[in-house]
């Protein structure tokens, strides 16, 4: 099939009608419009089959991931998203690979209203690249940079889930797998956790107003929570017992492990962020009409990095560091 064959199922499959795209897929460039009093918020992210996703993992599924990751980076902005391009680069010219891959991104861009405005098709090894843009009221995007001590950290979800559907699909540390009593439920639960992650767009349009400081949970807690600390030079205290799991993942796993998994694990796409105890009643409530869950897990502290406290609240030294290229 030629390449212009797989680029228009993209673009039949893709390419949300919205009034503010002037001009979509088809041309050399995109030509959009940016509503007055908003600021454009793009971010971008690529996978590369083997290193961010297994080899087996099925078109739809990775339509749907490619997409959720870069949401999440809008979510943590406090972005409502708009429009993406994309560049996939593909092991051979496979209509059904595309067309699969087509429908599961459709199917989150439409609980978005997000259109596919552009991008390119290569040869070569399986690798997405999707950058997406989203708007924000002028001057109220979410950084990293705004925690301030005394500030309390919330996470929406549950973490860990993720990480365990990988070991589960790896066969690795899951007790009821070594014992042979597995539910099937639950792995399915954790592999959907996985393949599917729910960004939290609606959660982070909700936080811009409360939150101090925000960011998404890809590389795993500590590392990420790590990155709001050092840009707003601050410590962090969290509670190992704070952390929220699943009921899936503590059945399938043992305790120690699903902790490590929680603050190591990465590939959660949840929200984590901080906000003065002034706006804690406010942002419940928020949450509260979004339907999006959230646990409190520490605070600000004067200091730098960030610390887990065991259920006796002292500090104790953690392995796990979150996900990092080149090492």
């Amino acid at each position: 099939m030629a390449e212009f064959q797989l680029i228009e199922i993209l673009k039949r499959r893709c390419a949300w009608p919205r009034a503010d795209v002037r001009v979509g897929i088809g041309d050399d460039a995109a030509v959009v419009e940016v509503p007055a009093g908003h600021e454009l918020v793009i971010c971008t992210d690529t996978l590369v089959a083997g290193v961010h996703f297994p080899l087996e993992t099925g078109a739809a599924d990775l339509g749907w991931k490619s997409l959720a990751v870069n949401l999440s980076d809008l979510a943590a902005m406090g972005a409502a998203p708009a429009w993406a391009t994309l560049a996939i680069t593909l092991p051979s010219a496979d209509p059904d690979f595309v067309a699969r891959f087509a429908e599961g991104f459709a199917e989150l861009a439409a609980q978005h209203e997000l259109a596919l405005i552009g991008g390119d098709t290569t040869s070569g090894p399986l690798t997405i690249t999707l950058t997406v843009h989203g708007f924000v009221p002028a001057g109220r995007a979410m950084r990293r940079g705004g925690a301030r001590i005394g500030d309390v950290v919330y996470v929406t979800g549950t973490l860990g889930d993720a990480a365990g559907g990988l070991r589960c699909l790896q066969h690795v540390g899951a007790s009821s797998l070594e014992s042979g009593s597995i539910d099937h439920a639950d792995r399915d639960f954790l592999v959907a956790r996985l393949h599917r992650p729910s960004p939290r767009i609606a959660a982070g349009i909700a936080l811009r107003a409360l939150a101090s400081a925000c960011i998404d949970v890809s590389d795993g807690l500590l590392a990420d929570l790590g990155h709001i600390a050092a840009a707003s030079a601050v410590g962090f205290e969290i509670g190992e017992d704070c952390l929220p799991g699943s009921s899936a993942l503590f059945d399938q796993f043992d305790t120690g492990v699903c902790r490590e998994l929680q603050m190591g694990g990465g590939d959660d796409y949840e929200l984590v962020f901080t906000i003065a105890e002034a706006n804690v009643a406010a942002m419940l409530a928020s949450m509260a009409e979004t339907g999006c869950r959230v646990s409190r897990i520490g605070r600000a502290i004067a200091g730098a990095g960030v610390h887990v406290l065991d259920r006796n609240g002292q500090r104790k030294h953690v392995a796990a560091k979150g996900w990092e290229h080149f090492t």
